[in-house]
């Protein structure tokens, strides 16, 4: 059996339901889980790590992203653009996707997330150019197989394209039909319902403005015969709420009701402009939001209720959402900026330091369904990341290991990254890959979509 001990870890923030933070305590790993935690432990043949000097926390776990976006981000003419119209123009970007650009865009954002402390993410892939394969999410699986990466692959879709009233151009659009048969071909093939699974498939049409109301009926229907999980963007901005208003006739979580689509197997993207009654709804029926930060600050779309959503019990994780508008993969920022934006929004009602962390942990794993991660504790999942402490930049700032990643925050790679047991990232590089090689590639695509990109 394979096992390996943090011995003398300075200290493990557990995000357990005790809400523990041992001191100078070890994390017993045997296999894929965690064995035990407690001083003292002792194991025949582990491989010891020491942790003296370091902070221990549960893995991050990202509810929303857009690989494609680190092939799409830091360009000057969208930089102060809001949502319509930075999609407008990305779209067009988009238009290139292909395997090997979505295999290397993944390599990219996948690798900085696992370097600054994630271990699971969900991406939700939207664009399916009409002139290139379809077969583009297994890349995707095929780049988080590599990277050691636990990977929940949101297939998502356009199905109203400009000339239905959408927003995309109908070359990324698809039919109802082709959503679907896509959808089960990668349920089938992927999707793992199992203990720590690494790879799951979630049922995801984009958003009110870019999909019809049968997609989202029939994806219901989809989602809940297969027994998998449903995401979409709701209620991200006010052009979106207008939209609905003027499409739909109804607001946008009405909307989506109406579809099927409220539930505890259901959440939705940023959930900025929920009314307080609506947030009440979403509390009663389990319905959950993941919170962009930084993704909302950056396209100025509003600050999410997350104090009300919190108290009322609604279920709230983090995420990144996609490199374009973060424009980083890294989640272990938005703790921080998660924690400053609620504190200058709500002062004493917003989440704490470690509710912030929190999120992005225990709340993140309910989110996708998932009881086997998001916590440091016996018979969990081996998912964790190491800081390194012992640092002038740190000295007088180490009171509180539960919220020092909100409070004072961690600006670096991290020191070590665990997933299901494995390491993946130490001494500042990936296990699982040549990471020069996959940057030069890289460079190559993003070379191919930044050559002619729109002028307009």
């Amino acid at each position: 059996m394979n096992r390996i001990i943090i011995k003398n870890a300075q200290a493990i923030v557990t995000c357990d339901k005790r809400d523990r933070v041992l001191r100078n305590a070890d994390i017993l790993i045997e296999e894929n889980k965690i064995s035990g935690i407690s001083v003292g432990i002792t194991a025949p043949d582990a491989l010891i790590i020491d942790g003296s000097g370091k902070f221990v926390f549960p893995g991050l776990i990202n509810t929303h992203h857009h690989l494609l976006q680190a092939f799409s981000r830091n360009i000057p003419l969208i930089q102060n653009s809001e949502l319509f119209d930075w999609l407008l123009y990305l779209y067009k970007v988009w238009m290139k996707v292909n395997p090997d650009y979505i295999y290397y865009s993944s390599m990219v954002a996948m690798g900085e997330f696992v370097k600054f402390g994630g271990t699971t993410m969900f991406d939700q892939h939207f664009a399916f150019p009409k002139s290139s394969s379809k077969h583009i999410i297994d890349r995707q699986f095929e780049a988080a197989e590599k990277l050691g990466l636990r990977f929940h692959a949101g297939r998502s879709s356009f199905t109203r394209g400009k000339d239905n009233g959408g927003l995309p151009p109908e070359e990324l659009v698809e039919t109802c039909e082709q959503t679907l048969e896509d959808c089960e071909r990668l349920i089938d093939k992927y999707h793992d319902a199992g203990e720590f699974s690494m790879r799951q498939v979630v049922v995801a049409p984009c958003s009110p403005f870019s999909v019809d109301s049968q997609v989202m009926v029939e994806s219901a229907k989809l989602a809940r015969a297969k027994k998998v999980r449903l995401h979409t963007h709701l209620c991200e901005t006010l052009d979106e709420e207008n939209y609905c208003l003027e499409v739909y006739g109804k607001r946008p979580l009405d909307w989506a009701e109406e579809c099927g689509w409220m539930g505890d197997d259901v959440w939705y993207a940023h959930g900025i402009h929920f009314t307080d009654e609506e947030v009440k709804r979403l509390a009663v029926t389990k319905t959950g939001v993941a919170h962009c930060p930084v993704s909302n600050m950056k396209l100025s779309s509003g600050i999410c209720k997350v104090p009300l959503m919190l108290e009322l019990g609604v279920p709230v994780g983090l995420a990144v959402d996609g490199n374009g508008s973060n424009d980083d993969s890294n989640l272990l920022a938005d703790i921080r900026v998660a924690f400053l934006l609620h504190r200058l929004n709500s002062s004493r009602k917003a989440p704490s330091g470690y509710e912030c962390l929190k999120m992005a942990t225990t709340g993140s794993a309910g989110l996708l369904g998932r009881k086997d991660i998001g916590s440091l504790e016996a018979g969990k999942a081996a998912d964790l990341f190491m800081i390194d402490v012992d640092q002038l930049d740190y000295v007088g700032g180490l009171l509180d290991p539960a919220a020092f990643l909100a409070t004072v925050g961690y600006g670096r790679p991290v020191h070590l990254t665990m997933i299901n047991g494995k390491i993946v990232y130490k001494d500042g590089r990936l296990q699982g890959i040549d990471e020069d090689k996959i940057k030069e590639e890289a460079r190559k695509q993003v070379a191919g979509v930044y050559e002619n990109l729109p002028v307009e």
